[in-house]
């Protein structure tokens, strides 16, 4: 029986072991592809941090909100999905393990899918005539209609419009009720 149960298990290691572990790590890879190694590095620590809360109910259990109401997305380049925001990280730096924002898209089914986060500073913490903030060597850009600065980064979504893209093509929002 203990032989039997250290195959399966020494079968299981094989299959998702460390070869496992390399795939993914080589699906990652092309979300940072061509990036800087500070880019690159930044994206695994936001990835660790931000593993927990692949489910909403985690997020919410660290002060991120529960209920978003607007969804934002362009007719032309996607969605940038709910920001679920945690008002206890906002503050006058960014901070990689730390997004304010947490962008989540809802699926028909009604569960949610953490794509990426947005960083967010505002203008009241970092004057809007200054240097802009930056985070992991990249300048964070002006919001003026919200009065803050802000980068978003797909770190669970690839986006083919690029890693800190506003928008991602590959994501939705859920349809208005009729």
């Amino acid at each position: 029986m203990r032989i039997e149960l250290f195959a399966v298990m020494l079968g299981a290691a094989l299959f998702h072991g460390p070869n496992a572990a390399a795939q993914s790590a080589s699906a990652d890879a092309k979300f940072v592809k061509g990036m800087s190694p500070e880019v690159q590095e930044g994206f695994k620590r936001v990835r660790t941090a931000t593993a927990p809360f692949k489910t909403l109910d985690s997020a919410v259990a660290v002060g991120y909100a529960r209920d978003v109401p607007r969804c934002f997305a362009d007719d032309h380049h996607g969605a940038m999905g709910f920001h679920h925001v945690n008002r206890g990280y906002v503050d006058a730096k960014a901070e990689v393990e730390k997004p304010e924002i947490l962008l989540y898209e809802r699926h028909p089914d009604g569960r949610y899918a953490l794509n990426g986060v947005e960083y967010i500073i505002p203008y009241r913490l970092w004057p809007r005539d200054s240097v802009p903030p930056t985070i992991m060597g990249e300048k964070l850009k002006q919001e003026d209609q919200l009065s803050l600065w802000y980068l978003h980064m797909w770190v669970w979504t690839e986006n083919s419009a690029g890693l800190f893209a506003d928008y991602n093509p590959g994501v939705k929002c859920p349809a208005a009720p009729q």
